[in-house]
């Protein structure tokens, strides 16, 4: 007699046909992965074969045949009330005796001194979770369920589940026959996270695809939160080869509002229920450093075993203090991206209307169709922006039809987040106050190309789209580098042919990710309150204002690094004019008025400086330990505006007394040549450095006598002057001579293809070109040569 229930530790991925993907995979990986350290907590599953006698006992089978093979699922009316009537004959129906003793049986082993434990019923179909689809989400799970009768009757609703409208509707698009699939229910004992904390990870990044990170998502509370789009959670990413190195590997920090949490309910009709996270708990991750950690050395464990990007759920017990895995499925979207490079720009701007976190990196535009509930579903049309609080699975029906999406709740591994992946549409979570800020029938355009935050502007705006193959790039006898700004932008930007960043802008880290100015944190306590409560709220999750600036120029620069890994990645000390750095929080009051800052106080003197040295340090402290604790030793570092040989000598003596020995660990240490004497006397400052770093910018600025901020002289601002060109061709010459490094990041090759084919003939060692114009100038070079 076939199988009723099995016990997971019975099962392997050869069970799927029994028991579906989901439980296979938690049979799999407790016969397999325990040994190696991976916890998953233990159970049953009831099998293919038991759902299908269900049916036949109560002869549902035909009757749900019969009601779904005229239903129209692009009609959403009509086919939520035939799931609804669909589910109702499946909850109403009574389990085969046969099954109800076989869950009575397996469920009393599972108690603990006499008492009935808490168990997930979870559903698993016997076509989910395979590698060419995604049914995340598309059946339902519950939690804390207590008491065999309870667990009886959650095995009819998860069997009910296969029969929610975005399956059916889901079956139909995929060419699945109904009658084919079959549900499993998995009853897991439950890991205490309603105590700790739980969520989602990735075995890449989910934007980009890149392949050396783990991408983690965490809250407080059972994972149903994050996992629904319900809170902003706290992310993480960590890089593997760091990881098993055993050196300190997360990446990058970013603390969700984590505003609720789903805890046991104490009403067996309501076994779960959502609460407010107190303001201070929701001002600390909720991982630690350890635990993020070791949860990204699962995620590699259970990758390796599966040989594919993997989507993986976990949780914390609060009780014992460990993690464990709930499930693990194949990743299904970027793991399928191919050798070809698609590109969206913005090509105009509009006023923004409000912000999140970006999904995807398309553009999409159309009417805002505001909807609050799934009653007003049917009003989304094709080509419509989706505009709503969050979304369930529920929704997926009428998703497809949209332009964009666009939530006020939700993270980066929600569901709205994760169908809007698979079905290539731009979307924007967690924008918190999209549906007040955006009105109904207003035309709307929906970014997701500028970074990791997404931007809802007015008005349906111009962009581009451009597809380009990158299997077989051209050989040529100079490197082109790239010029990065945004780390968040560091994994996407790394699947551009390149060969490393020729400029890293340390200035851009600190006014986007810290925004404050480092005396103001260094002197913390002597700020006015108003200051010391912005400061507070920015830096919650650090442990104190000095912490916070250091770690995030770390998380930042070694993003570039892990990005560009085995590349050389040139990253420029700070340069901002006493103007910009005013403008940071608390900037005002340690910043001078100049009347021309871009001549002022800046580069070598600054850091030279007794009022700035201290702040300076704080970047070099940063730098040593990106490169010498966490071993990112393809960091390379930039001086800018080095106005004389004995500042030139200066400097280096001061990196060099905060561990940032030029040649100690293979560190290289760039001069950026921008001012007229240091083409002038390049030999003389090569002396000091293992090569320029060519900013034609400032350059052409200087060696113009043009305002390159004014106006009224614009016109004559060019880089290919002849007496800049003379300048270049000195400091090029001079790198040849003594055999050093050659390089330009400034705008001029960007702008100007023939200024990139005159370098190149010149024959400098490097291009660095800002990423839209890497492929164009690559080619056209090749084209030259």
């Amino acid at each position: 007699m076939p199988e009723q229930i099995i016990w997971f530790e019975d099962l392997s991925m050869d069970s799927l046909p029994l028991v579906g993907g989901k439980n296979a995979s938690l049979g799999e990986m407790i016969r397999t992965l325990s040994g190696a350290g991976v916890r998953v907590p233990g159970g049953f599953a009831t099998t293919a074969h038991a759902f299908r006698e269900f049916l036949d006992y109560n002869k549902l089978g035909e009757r749900i045949a019969s009601l779904l093979q005229e239903l129209d699922v692009a009609d959403v009316v009509a086919l939520a009330t035939a799931g609804k009537t669909i589910r109702q004959w499946v909850v109403d129906s009574p389990l085969p005796e046969t099954l109800e003793k076989a869950v009575t049986s397996a469920y009393k082993k599972m108690y603990i001194n006499g008492q009935p434990p808490a168990v997930a019923v979870r559903s698993s179909a016997t076509a989910e979770d395979l590698p060419d689809a995604s049914f995340a989400g598309q059946q339902e799970t519950y939690l804390n369920v207590v008491g065999l009768e309870n667990v009886l009757h959650y095995i009819r609703e998860v069997f009910a589940s296969l029969y929610n409208d975005r399956a059916i509707a889901y079956r139909v698009h995929q060419g699945f026959d109904h009658g084919l699939v079959a549900l499993s229910a998995g009853i897991q004992r439950m890991a205490r996270s309603d105590i700790g904390s739980a969520g989602v990870m990735f075995t890449l990044d989910t934007e980009s695809g890149f392949r050396d990170v783990v991408f983690i998502t965490s809250s407080y509370g059972l994972g149903e939160t994050v996992v629904q789009g319900s809170v902003n959670p706290d992310e993480f990413y960590v890089h593997k080869n760091t990881l098993a190195a055993g050196k300190p590997a997360i990446l990058r920090r970013t603390l969700g509002s984590k505003a609720i949490k789903m805890i046991y309910g104490a009403d067996p009709h309501h076994p779960v229920q959502t609460v407010d996270v107190p303001v201070e708990e929701q001002r600390h991750f909720s991982l630690n450093d350890e635990q993020v950690q070791e949860l990204a050395r699962y995620a590699i464990i259970i990758e390796n075993h599966y040989q594919r990007p993997m989507d993986i759920e976990w949780a914390l017990d609060g009780e014992d203090g460990k993690l464990y895995i709930l499930q693990a499925r194949p990743e299904t979207v970027e793991s399928r991206t191919g050798a070809g490079l698609e590109s969206y720009e913005l090509l105009e701007t509009g006023p923004l209307l409000c912000q999140g976190r970006a999904i995807g990196q398309r553009i999409g535009a159309g009417t805002a169709r505001v909807i609050q509930n799934a009653s007003e579903m049917h009003r989304v049309q094709a080509g419509d922006v989706l505009i709503t609080d969050m979304t369930d699975p529920d929704w997926e029906p009428i998703m497809k039809r949209a332009a964009a999406i666009v939530t006020n709740r939700g993270g980066r591994t929600c569901h709205a987040a994760i169908i809007a992946r698979e079905m290539g549409i731009p979307a924007v979570v967690g924008c918190g106050d999209a549906t007040e800020k955006i009105a109904e029938n207003r035309p709307v355009t929906v970014s997701c190309a500028e970074g990791d935050d997404g931007f809802i502007y007015a008005g349906l705006l111009k962009f581009a789209i451009r597809h380009t193959d990158i299997g077989n790039m051209p050989e040529l006898p100079v490197k082109i580098m790239m010029n990065v700004a945004a780390p968040s932008r560091a994994f996407s930007f790394s699947r551009i042919p390149n060969h490393g960043v020729g400029l890293a802008r340390l200035e851009f880290i600190i006014n986007n990710t810290i925004g404050i100015h480092p005396k103001a944190l260094l002197e913390f306590k002597q700020q006015p309150v108003e200051i010391q409560e912005q400061i507070q709220n920015r830096i919650a999750g650090y442990a104190d204002p000095r912490s916070f600036y250091v770690e995030k120029l770390v998380e930042g620069i070694a993003t570039l690094a892990a990005a560009f890994i085995d590349k050389p990645v040139i990253v420029r000390l700070s340069d901002f004019k006493s103007n910009e750095y005013a403008n940071l929080l608390g900037g005002k009051a340690y910043e001078p008025e100049e009347e021309n800052p871009m001549l002022g106080f800046r580069g070598v003197s600054r850091y030279l400086s007794e009022e700035f040295r201290p702040c300076f340090e704080l970047e070099c402290e940063a730098l040593r330990r990106v490169r010498d604790v966490m071993g990112f030793t393809n960091v390379e570092i930039m001086v800018p505006f080095v106005r004389t040989l004995k500042g030139a000598g200066k400097i280096i003596s001061l990196l060099a007394e905060n561990g940032l020995e030029r040649g100690k660990n293979g560190l290289r240490v760039i001069m950026m040549c921008e001012i007229p004497s240091n083409a002038l006397l390049a030999e003389d400052f090569l002396r000091f450095f293992d090569g320029f770093s060519i900013g034609s910018n400032d350059l052409t600025q200087l060696t113009l006598g043009v305002d390159r901020d004014s106006a009224l002289v614009a016109d004559k601002f060019d880089e290919r002057n002849p007496a800049v060109k003379a300048l270049l061709q000195m400091a090029i010459d001079a790198c040849h001579r003594q055999n050093k490094y050659i390089g330009i990041c400034g705008q001029g090759p960007s702008d100007y293809p023939e200024l990139a084919e005159w370098l190149f003939a010149q024959g400098i060692d490097s291009i660095s070109l800002n990423p839209d114009t890497v492929l164009q100038t690559w080619l056209h070079l090749a084209d030259t040569r």
